[in-house]
């Protein structure tokens, strides 16, 4: 893992971290309603326990790093490569597994969408950034 540059690391970390803080509170409410969830819990979604940040900086820290190891391995060397890495993970990957979630799992495609369009947003930001200080 020496190729990868643990400061874009870092820097796609708080990106992704940034991103999904901003995207959740634009849509929990919505979100908590399309669970089927009661108008005081949609009116109640406050900030999350510690624990759950904690996890949420470890899985954007897992993101950030396979992102740029795969970049440093596919030689991606600039922002342009990064976006593109980034939009072929999300459709390769979340977008088929929210996609799966739907199909299968019954949850609703407009709380898959909310999702997916926080899981575009990271990824691209973070192959952006993994891309740029290759």
């Amino acid at each position: 893992m020496a190729d990868i540059n643990w400061l874009a690391v870092a820097a796609a970390v708080v990106a992704a971290f940034v991103i999904s803080t901003v995207w959740y509170s634009i849509f929990g409410k919505q979100m908590v309603e399309l669970r089927g969830g009661s108008a005081e819990a949609a009116a109640d979604t406050g900030a999350p326990a510690p624990g759950k940040i904690a996890l949420e900086l470890s899985r954007s820290l897992v993101l950030a790093t396979v992102v740029a190891w795969l970049a440093a391995r596919m030689d991606v060397t600039d922002w342009s490569g990064g976006l593109q890495l980034g939009l072929v993970a999300w459709l390769g990957f979340a977008a088929v597994l929210l996609t799966g979630s739907v199909l299968w799992e019954n949850v609703a495609p407009r709380l898959a969408a909310i999702h997916a369009a926080d899981w575009l947003l990271q990824l691209a930001m973070v192959g952006v950034l993994a891309g740029a200080w290759q």
